[in-house]
C-alpha cells in the first residue's frame, strides 16, 4: 500500500508541474491560425482539466492513508485483545485494571445482548481487587428461567468469564461478530464507535452438534485517542 500512495502522490506532483508549464505558455506569443482568445481559452481548460485529475489523485491518497490508519489501529487492537485474554486467563484483574476505561469502567455482561440497566459495571479501582472481592453480586438473569444471577466474582468468572481457554480459541474476530444464537448482540447499540474482539469456540463437545459454543468479546471504547477496555461480554447457546 505505501508504494500505491508514493506513485500516486508522484502523479500528482508530475501534474502540479504540468499546471505550472501550461501557466507559464499563457504568457507565450501565440502561434499557428488559432486566435488568442481561442488559444488562451483551450489552455484554460487543459488546466482545469488536469487540475480535476490532480484533485481525485490526492482523494485517493488521503483515502489510502485512511485505511492505513484503520488497519493499524485494527492490528493493535487485536494485539492489545490477545494479550488481555492472556491476563484474564491468569484472573490477573490488577494488570487488567490498567487497560479499562478510566470514567466508564468496565461492563460484564453474562450473554450476547448487553443490558445497560443490569448488567454489573466496576471501576477500573474495583476491577483491580476483585480477586479478593467475596461480595455476591448481581449479574443479570439467567437465560430460560429468568432468575436472577446472584453470584461472587470467583463464581461468576468460573462461570460466564473463563469458562473455556478462551486464549487458545478456534476462531478470532476482529470486530465482526461469529457466535449468534437466541440473544441478539446489541454490541453496535451499546457501544456506538468502539471495537471488539471475539474469541470463539464453535464447538466444544462433537455430541452437542455445536449448540455448546462459547464466545467471549472484549470491547474497547476510545478517550484522548487511547483505547481503553469498556466490557467483557460473554456468549454461548441460549433458549
Amino acid at each position: 500500500m505505501n508504494r500505491r500512495i508514493y506513485l500516486l502522490a508522484l502523479g500528482v506532483l508530475i501534474l502540479t508541474l504540468v499546471l505550472s508549464a501550461c501557466s507559464g505558455k499563457d504568457n507565450q506569443d501565440p502561434n499557428g491560425d488559432n486566435s488568442l482568445e481561442e488559444q488562451l481559452k483551450e489552455k484554460d481548460e487543459k488546466i482545469a482539466a488536469l487540475e480535476d485529475e490532480k484533485k481525485e489523485l490526492e482523494d485517493k491518497i488521503k483515502d489510502l492513508e485512511g485505511k492505513q490508519e484503520s488497519e493499524a489501529r485494527e492490528d493493535n487492537l487485536l494485539k492489545m485483545s490477545i494479550d488481555l485474554v492472556g491476563l484474564i486467563k491468569d484472573k490477573d484483574m490488577k494488570t487488567l485494571s490498567k487497560y479499562v476505561h478510566p470514567s466508564k469502567g468496565l461492563r460484564f455482561s453474562p450473554y450476547d445482548h448487553v443490558d445497560v440497566k443490569v448488567h454489573r459495571v466496576f471501576t477500573k479501582d474495583e476491577v483491580a481487587k476483585l480477586n479478593e472481592d467475596t461480595k455476591v453480586y448481581t449479574w443479570g438473569n439467567y437465560d430460560g428461567t429468568g432468575d436472577p444471577i446472584e453470584l461472587s466474582f470467583s463464581d461468576y468468572y468460573g462461570k460466564f468469564v473463563y469458562d473455556v481457554n478462551f486464549a487458545d480459541p478456534q476462531m478470532i474476530g476482529n470486530n465482526t461478530i461469529i457466535g449468534q444464537g437466541n440473544a441478539i448482540s446489541n454490541i453496535e447499540e451499546v457501544y456506538p464507535g468502539g471495537s471488539f474482539v471475539e474469541f470463539h469456540f464453535k464447538s466444544i463437545d462433537p455430541k452437542y452438534e455445536g449448540m455448546d459454543w462459547r464466545s467471549l468479546k472484549l470491547v474497547f471504547e476510545k478517550q484522548d485517542g487511547q483505547w481503553y477496555l469498556v466490557g467483557i461480554i460473554h456468549g454461548q447457546w441460549t433458549i
